[in-house]
C-alpha cells in the first residue's frame, strides 16, 4: 500500500513537500525519481511521481513532485468532536494518535478541575509536538487530512462553544446510563464526547454539562484509564453513528 503524505497545495500538475516530511521522504524512505506516492492538500488526493529530491545540510529541504491522477478520498461522514481533559502527556499524546487513527475530526484538550496544574502550565509549549502527533498519524491512517487540535481551554469555554447534534459525556457514576441505551435511538451527523481527568468530574463539572446539553453515560461498571476510555468511546460513537 502506498504511502500518503500531506502538502500545502497543488500547483497546476506539481507539488511540493517541504521540511521533516521531506527529510522523511528522503533520508528513511530513501525517495527517488520515479517513486509514486500519495499527496493530500486536505481536500484532493493525487497519485503522485517523484522528480528530484533535495536533501541539503542547510536550508529547505524539498521533494517535487509530479501529479498523475486524483484519487478517490473521503472522510468519516460523522463529525466527531474530542473533548479530553489533560492527563499525563505520554498517555495524552498516544490518545491523540488512536483518537486521529479513528477518524476524530477535532481535538479540544479540556483543563478541568482536577487536572495537574504542572500540565496546565506545560500544554502550550507541547502544541506544536501535538500538531506534529496528529499529521504523522493522519498520514499513517491515510486521512484526507489531519484532525484540528485546539489550544487547550477551561471546560466552561469548551462547552460554550459546543455545538454537536449528539453530546455525550463520560462518567464513572454509578447511575449513569450505559452508552448504548443513551445512544439507542439517536441519528446525527455531528458529536462531540467529552473524557475527563483522573480522579473523574465534579459535581460542578457535571452540571455543567448537564446545562449545556450533554448527556451522562458510562462505559460500564468498570473503570477505565483515560485512554481506554478514548479508545472504546470513539469506536461505540462510529459504530452507532456513522451509518
Amino acid at each position: 500500500m502506498r504511502r500518503r503524505f500531506f502538502v500545502d497545495k497543488f500547483e497546476d500538475a506539481t507539488a511540493t513537500v517541504r521540511g521533516d516530511t521531506a527529510e522523511h521522504l528522503g533520508r528513511v524512505l530513501r525517495a527517488e525519481p520515479g517513486q509514486l506516492y500519495e499527496l493530500s492538500d486536505g481536500k484532493r488526493v493525487w497519485l503522485a511521481r517523484v522528480e528530484r529530491v533535495g536533501l541539503l545540510k542547510r536550508g529547505d529541504n524539498r521533494v517535487e513532485f509530479s501529479l498523475v491522477e486524483p484519487i478517490e478520498a473521503r472522510e468519516p461522514a460523522l463529525h466527531l468532536h474530542l473533548l479530553i481533559a489533560l492527563v499525563k502527556f505520554d498517555r495524552f499524546e498516544w490518545c491523540l494518535e488512536k483518537a486521529t487513527e479513528l477518524g476524530v475530526s477535532e481535538i479540544t484538550p479540556l483543563i478541568a478541575a482536577r487536572t495537574d496544574k504542572a500540565l496546565v502550565a506545560a500544554a502550550a509549549k507541547r502544541h506544536a509536538r501535538w500538531e506534529r502527533i496528529v499529521l504523522e498519524s493522519a498520514q499513517q491512517a491515510r486521512r484526507l487530512r489531519p484532525p484540528k487540535i485546539a489550544a487547550a481551554i477551561t471546560l466552561e469555554k469548551a462547552y460554550r462553544a459546543s455545538s454537536a447534534q449528539c453530546k455525550i459525556l463520560l462518567s464513572e457514576r454509578s447511575d449513569a446510563p450505559p452508552i448504548q441505551d443513551v445512544l439507542r435511538d439517536v441519528t446525527a451527523r455531528s458529536a462531540e464526547i467529552s473524557i475527563g481527568p483522573e480522579g473523574g468530574w465534579t459535581d460542578l463539572e457535571l452540571a455543567a454539562a448537564r446545562g449545556a446539553g450533554f448527556m451522562e453515560a458510562s462505559l460500564g461498571e468498570l473503570v477505565l484509564r483515560t485512554e481506554t476510555a478514548v479508545l472504546a468511546s470513539l469506536a461505540i460513537l462510529h459504530f452507532a453513528l456513522d451509518a
